[in-house]
């Protein structure tokens, strides 16, 4: 038997199990998924089954050496021009298989957003941008107040869970951030205009503003509006989820 089809819970299980079934190892096959598991709400649990085909890699018959002088730098030089060739192929095939990985990494969390999105009513579209340090899903539709929640805690328990499913299928770490209506760019507004008013409030006060717990990407915010001011410092004190910034005069 050279070629298998077989089913599983995910593609690993469904693998694992032609692998045993054949008697052979991942090396010797070649792997060619047919059928993705479906998922739920949430891309974590399989109600239909991954379906792969496993091929036995029929081995080729060893070439036969050319007779050469044992001195000869052309022998040597054609042996190093084979390995180098060899070599370079299997890495062109690693960078493939990881470029496929996180494009798929993308898409399923694309679609884990559309999921979640249909659950609730809602109608969006995404368009994904890439950033320097991450990908940006931004959300656009009706009803987004939905999806953004109040203070933005609906979109970041989104965002976290969408990270990872996307990481659950990929071979590159992915870090994707979820917007709707400019969210981000008024919440940020919003918190360096706070970090201003109660920075002043500890200087008229000449006492510490202990702000309620945020999460560490506002908090990062207030740290970073506030760092070069000339008379006020910050940090931050308490475990999460109430670690929250104190906002004190310098010595």
């Amino acid at each position: 038997m050279n070629t298998l089809i077989v089913s599983g819970k995910t593609i690993e299980e469904a693998v694992q199990k032609g692998l045993t079934e054949l008697q052979t190892t991942k090396d010797q096959v070649t792997v060619q998924v047919l059928e993705q598991p479906s998922r739920g709400l949430f891309g974590l649990f399989g109600v239909r089954p991954a379906k792969v085909e496993l091929t036995r890699i029929t081995t080729k018959p060893a070439a036969v050496p050319v007779e050469a002088p044992s001195q000869s730098s052309d022998a040597s030089s054609n042996h190093v021009a084979v390995s180098v060739d060899e070599q370079g192929e299997e890495t062109a095939h690693s960078s493939n298989a990881k470029a496929l990985s996180k494009e798929q990494g993308v898409e399923e969390a694309k679609k884990f957003v559309y999921d979640v999105a249909e659950s609730m009513g809602l109608h969006i579209e995404i368009t994904v941008d890439k950033r320097k340090d991450h990908l940006l899903f931004d959300i656009a539709g009706s009803d987004l107040g939905l999806i953004i929640g109040r203070r933005g805690q609906t979109l970041d328990s989104l965002q976290y869970l969408t990270n990872l499913v996307a990481n659950r299928y990929s071979d590159q770490h992915l870090r994707i951030t979820l917007d709707a209506e400019d969210f981000r760019a008024r919440r940020k507004e919003t918190l360096e205009a706070l970090a201003e008013r109660l920075a002043n409030k500890a200087i008229r006060t000449r006492k510490e503003v202990m702000l309620e717990p945020m999460p560490p990407q506002e908090r990062k915010i207030i740290h970073a509006k506030l760092q070069d001011h000339a008379k006020i410092k910050t940090y931050s004190k308490g475990e999460e989820p109430n670690r929250r910034i104190v906002i004190s005069l310098k010595s």
